[in-house]
C-alpha cells in the first residue's frame, strides 16, 4: 500500500539536499561556534553562511536573522521581548482570534502580568478587517500581531494594509507576522510590507525540526528572554544549534530555487483537489472558502461525521491528514479557528484539514479522491444506523 502524506501544514519531509547538509554538519563541523579555533570559526561560518540563505528569500538582512527553536520561540520572543521592552510606553496589545496557540499563550500569559490584549474577530472567511485594527490602536499600544497564513483554514491576512495603517501612526507600535505557514509558500518580504518581526520555522519548508528564526528588522529592540552565555548578540543565549541551523539554511536555498513556481503549482493541486470533493462529495464544506488563501492548505468538513473518526480510517488507508494545527489536535477541544468563524459544532466536528507541499503530485491528489469520498460514505452509512 503506497501511503499518501497529505499533512504539510503539520510538518514536510525533508529533501535530500537538507539530509546531506545535515550530515556532512554532524560529521564535519561539530565544533562549539563561541571557540576560538579552526573548528569553531568553522561552526560559526555554517550560521553566517544559513542567516545568509534565509534572509535572501524574505529580502532582509543576514543580521536581522535570529535563529531559534522553532517557530513557537520565534513568536513567544517577539511578543514577550517587544512587551517588556516597551512597558514604560504602554501596555496595550492588539492580535486576533485565530492565530496560533504559540501567540495566544504568549499575550495570555502578559495579562496574566497587567497587560491589556485585545483579540479581534475575523469574517466568515476567516480575516480580519484592517479597519477593526485601525480602529483599536490607542496610543499605549505597543504590539499588534497578526498572522500572515492561518494554519488551519489557510486564510491569507491583509498584512500590507495593516502594515501601511501602522506606519501611518504617531506611536507607530511594533508589528509582528507569524509567517510560519507562509514562508516559502508565498511571498513576504518584511522592508516591503512593514513588518517589524517576522517569525518563521525550518520545518514547514522541508527542513530540520527544532529550528526556526525571527526576523528582526534593524533598529527594532526587544529583550532577551533567555539569559545565559550572550549568543546570537545577546538575544538568545544558549550554543546554537548548528546542525539544525545548517538544515534550516538549505532546506531556504532549496526553496528559494521554486519559489517562481511554488504558487502556482501548489494552487493547481488545491484547486484539483477541492473540485474533486466537490463533486464526489457535494454536501463537503469548505471551511473558509477558497478565495484569498494560501494554496497548500484546505479546511473541508463532513458535518455530522466525526473528523478524528475519518482521520483514522483514512490513515488505515495509508493516507494522512490532520483535524486541524497538529500543535493543538491531541487537546480534543473545539477548534478555536473554526469556532471564530462562527460554524455549528457539527460543521466542527466534522473538519479535517488537507495539506500539501512542493512534493505532492497530481497523481497523489487523484488517487486521494475516491479514496476520500469511499471512506466519508462508508463512514456516514455507519454513523446513521
Amino acid at each position: 500500500m503506497k501511503e499518501i502524506y497529505l499533512d504539510h501544514a503539520a510538518t514536510t519531509p525533508l529533501v535530500p539536499e537538507v539530509i546531506d547538509a545535515v550530515t556532512d554538519c554532524l560529521k564535519n563541523d561539530y565544533g562549539n561556534p563561541s571557540s576560538l579555533h579552526r573548528l569553531g570559526i568553522r561552526a560559526e561560518k555554517r550560521i553566517k553562511d544559513a542567516k545568509l540563505k534565509v534572509s535572501e528569500l524574505i529580502k532582509a538582512s543576514p543580521e536581522e536573522i535570529l535563529f531559534t527553536s522553532g517557530g513557537t520561540e520565534a513568536n513567544n520572543t517577539a511578543i514577550l521581548g517587544t512587551a517588556y521592552d516597551k512597558k514604560r510606553r504602554g501596555m496595550h496589545c492588539i492580535t486576533t482570534a485565530i492565530e496560533h496557540p504559540s501567540v495566544l499563550e504568549a499575550f495570555s500569559h502578559l495579562e496574566s502580568q497587567g497587560y491589556e490584549v485585545n483579540y479581534l474577530p475575523v469574517n466568515r472567511d476567516g480575516v480580519v478587517s484592517p479597519e477593526d485594527i485601525k480602529n483599536c490602536l490607542r496610543e499605549d499600544t505597543i504590539l499588534v500581531s497578526i498572522m500572515h497564513v492561518n494554519n488551519e483554514t489557510g486564510s491569507i491576512q491583509p498584512i500590507k494594509e495593516i502594515g501601511s495603517i501602522l506606519n501611518a501612526q504617531k506611536n507607530r507600535p511594533v508589528f509582528h507576522v507569524d509567517a510560519v505557514q507562509s514562508f516559502g509558500k508565498l511571498e513576504i518580504l518584511p522592508h516591503f510590507l512593514g513588518i517589524d518581526l517576522m517569525s518563521l520555522s525550518g520545518h514547514k519548508i522541508h527542513g530540520p525540526k527544532g529550528i526556526g528564526a525571527l526576523f528582526i528588522r534593524k533598529g527594532v529592540r526587544i529583550q532577551p528572554i533567555i539569559f545565559g552565555g550572550k549568543q546570537e548578540g545577546g538575544l538568545r543565549s544558549g550554543t546554537e544549534n548548528i546542525p539544525g541551523i545548517t538544515g534550516m539554511g538549505a532546506a531556504a536555498e532549496w526553496t528559494a530555487r521554486r519559489k517562481e513556481e511554488t504558487p502556482y503549482y501548489l494552487s493547481g493541486l488545491k484547486k484539483l483537489l477541492a473540485e474533486g470533493i466537490k463533486k464526489t462529495l457535494p454536501d463537503a464544506v469548505i471551511n473558509g472558502g477558497l478565495e484569498n488563501t494560501a494554496p497548500h492548505i484546505l479546511s473541508v468538513s463532513f458535518p455530522g461525521l466525526g473528523g478524528e473518526i475519518l482521520l483514522h480510517a483514512l490513515e488505515e488507508k495509508g493516507v494522512y491528514v490532520s483535524t486541524g494545527s497538529a500543535c493543538s489536535s491531541r487537546s480534543r477541544k473545539y477548534s478555536h479557528v473554526l469556532k471564530a468563524l462562527n460554524l455549528d459544532n457539527s460543521t466542527i466536528e466534522g473538519s479535517i484539514r488537507i495539506s500539501i507541499s512542493y512534493l505532492t503530485t497530481e497523481e497523489e491528489i487523484r488517487s486521494f479522491i475516491p479514496i476520500l469520498a469511499e471512506t466519508v460514505k462508508r463512514i456516514g452509512r455507519f454513523t446513521r444506523r
